[in-house]
């Protein structure tokens, strides 16, 4: 009798236990999906961004490009139009960040880094570990739990 309460005991303990894992597993899978969904949130907003100063800096390049022209023109001195060519770099980038491929670029960048210079991508005092995060969290309260009595 014994031995049968046993073994019906391990299989519950085995049901168990592969039930636990599953769903760990499908928090992790949740928990990986809303990260995820959170990031492309966060890059949606900043390209939204990109747009919008687009359109801020685009009427002020316009705006300063027309009324250099013109002076250098009226005054007949070529050298006003120096400010246009910093000007239109930052124009050229501004419309590469909000419309072109400049994400696209930075991702493949940081796929050739993650993969040939890893040494770079390492942390300070290496990956925190729960003892390391502990020991800090001890270290920072003066209030001692009862557990740890």
């Amino acid at each position: 009798m014994g031995f049968s309460l046993s073994k019906s005991m391990d299989a519950n303990l085995t049901k168990q236990q592969e039930f636990m894992l599953h769903n760990s597993r499908l928090q992790l899978e949740r928990q990986i999906l809303m990260q995820n969904q959170m990031r492309e949130r966060q890059m949606a907003m900043q390209v939204a961004w990109s747009r919008e100063l687009l359109k801020y800096f685009g009427s002020f390049f316009a705006v300063a490009t027309l009324g250099l022209t013109a002076g250098a023109i009226k005054q007949k001195r070529p050298g006003m139009l120096a400010p246009i060519i910093p000007l239109g770099f930052i124009f050229a980038y501004q419309m590469d960040s909000a419309y072109g491929t400049l994400v696209c670029r930075m991702k493949e960048e940081a796929e050739s880094i993650m993969a040939s210079e890893q040494h770079r991508l390492d942390l300070p005092h290496g990956t925190p570990t729960f003892d390391t995060v502990e020991k800090a969290r001890r270290a920072r309260s003066g209030f001692v739990s009862l557990l740890e009595k």
